[in-house]
């Protein structure tokens, strides 16, 4: 979602109002809102967040945009669809943004519908999404009113048939003309970031229908990350050296975020709670946390752990 200053300039008082409160023009990206709730509940402290404890919070503020010299997100694979329960913050049955009510649906099976797709970047850039997790605009994710999350979503561009699947891990876009907020790096697979916005279709996707339906043809999409290639110097060790060469161990990515400052924190919170290493990969300006080595017969406890820690967005890097 973008608001546009210099469109807003040359349009009277009156419009200018209006402008305001029903929507965002198309040229710079607002982020997505979140009642007191649904921001703030499992919230990771990886920055200050008295800015989005309130329905106002960083969707009010101006100054979204496209990020500075981003990496090439053309070949950022779809959302792979698996079965994950329904995230404990994000879905109350009911939420309210700026004295609206809007209603989360108790499952997202069958869901389909056409409507208008914006997207957010700059601005929300690894921080927390209404489902505790972090944004990364270079995934592919998105936020939604009332699909409950996560849910997985096919979304095509009406106007050049290209799509996308993308997971909605977090709350908006709250204007009346949108259907969904898209990340940066969806809304560049889809064409539509010089416009703003785009006419898509949103359909959601049963994972095991999904899986059914590719098990006769093509293997899926390989994991959205590579193997690490730079390790932060603080957990470099020949012991982290010789494990990562193990075939048997991995690590556990939970974020890739554009800010090294963030990742460190982030880093340096996990490394009190887990009983694993936790390391910052940084690559193209993209900074990768990742736990571990984490051996075969420790994965599942490894996930646990991050569960309970409020990640649920994991997979294996090697």
């Amino acid at each position: 979602m973008k608001h546009d200053a210099s469109v807003y300039q040359r349009l009277g008082g009156a419009v200018l109002v209006l402008a305001l409160i029903s929507g965002c023009a198309s040229q710079q990206p607002s982020g997505v809102g979140q009642s007191s709730g649904d921001r703030s509940a499992g919230a990771m402290e990886t920055k200050q967040s008295n800015d989005r404890d309130t329905a106002g919070g960083r969707y009010a503020m101006s100054g979204d945009a496209y990020p500075l010299d981003p990496p090439d997100v053309s070949d950022v694979p779809d959302a792979q669809p698996r079965d994950e329960p329904y995230s404990r913050a994000g879905n109350r049955p009911t939420y309210e943004v700026w004295g609206k009510t809007y209603h989360v649906l108790p499952d997202a099976d069958g869901y389909s519908k056409r409507g208008l797709a914006s997207w957010y970047g700059k601005k929300f850039h690894g921080y927390a999404t209404s489902n505790g997790e972090i944004y990364d605009m270079y995934k592919m994710s998105a936020a939604h009113r009332s699909l409950p999350l996560p849910t997985y979503a096919r979304v095509t561009n009406q106007r050049n048939g290209q799509s996308v699947i993308v997971r909605v891990n977090d709350r908006g876009p709250f204007h009346s003309d949108r259907e969904i907020d898209l990340s940066y790096a969806a809304a560049a697979r889809l064409d539509i970031l010089d416009e703003g916005t785009g006419e898509v279709k949103v359909e959601a996707i049963n994972p095991a229908q999904w899986r059914a339906q590719r098990s006769g043809g093509r293997s899926s999409a390989p994991e959205p990350e590579t193997s690490p290639t730079q390790a932060s110097p603080a957990r470099s060790s020949e012991a982290e050296s010789g494990a990562e060469n193990d075939a048997s161990t991995v690590y556990l990515q939970i974020a890739a975020l554009g800010d090294a400052r963030t990742a460190e924190q982030l880093q340096a919170r996990l490394s009190d709670e887990l009983a694993h290493q936790v390391r910052v990969q940084a690559r193209d300006d993209v900074y990768r946390v990742q736990v571990g080595p984490v051996a075969a017969d420790q994965e599942a406890e490894a996930r646990k752990a991050l569960h309970d820690a409020g990640f649920t967005d994991v997979f294996i890097v090697r």
